[in-house]
């Protein structure tokens, strides 16, 4: 959780526990972590894997990106790929344009992309290139 940013905490969004792929916890992406709780939070919080101790979402990170972008609310998480510096907009695998359908989302997305950013939306093994111009395409 951010730390210094008043209004940003998860709450009630558990969205990464939810959409991300966790290999160290064998969880794909779609169903809920194993450990998480119907009341909300972890039910291993204390030791839990190291890719969860680390992760925080871009909603958590930036101060500019208002509550209606939180994921819970968007079906949406943003993040920076670790490995690419890709902006990536992860979706549900039942619900894989949802980076499409809330147009605050698809705004941000090409605003990243006008400021040099590779984004890509993905759900699941789907992907999608998200352009400066406004177009997306498939990625392979």
């Amino acid at each position: 959780m951010a730390i210094g940013i008043p209004g940003k905490d998860c709450g009630a969004c558990m969205m990464c526990c939810q959409v991300l792929d966790i290999p160290e916890l064998d969880k794909p992406p779609g169903p809920n972590c194993p450990n998480c709780m119907a009341s909300g939070g972890c039910a291993i919080y204390l030791t839990r894997p190291k890719v969860c101790r680390e992760f925080e979402c871009e909603w958590i990170r930036d101060r500019a990106l208002g509550p209606k972008l939180k994921p819970n609310l968007t079906g949406v998480i943003l993040m920076i790929d670790a490995d690419s510096e890709a902006y990536l907009a992860v979706c549900h695998p039942d619900r894989p344009m949802d980076w499409l359908k809330n147009p605050m989302v698809f705004r941000h997305l090409v605003a990243k992309a006008k400021e040099g950013h590779t984004v890509t939306a993905k759900s699941g093994v789907k992907g999608w290139r998200i352009h400066a111009s406004g177009k997306w395409t498939p990625t392979a």
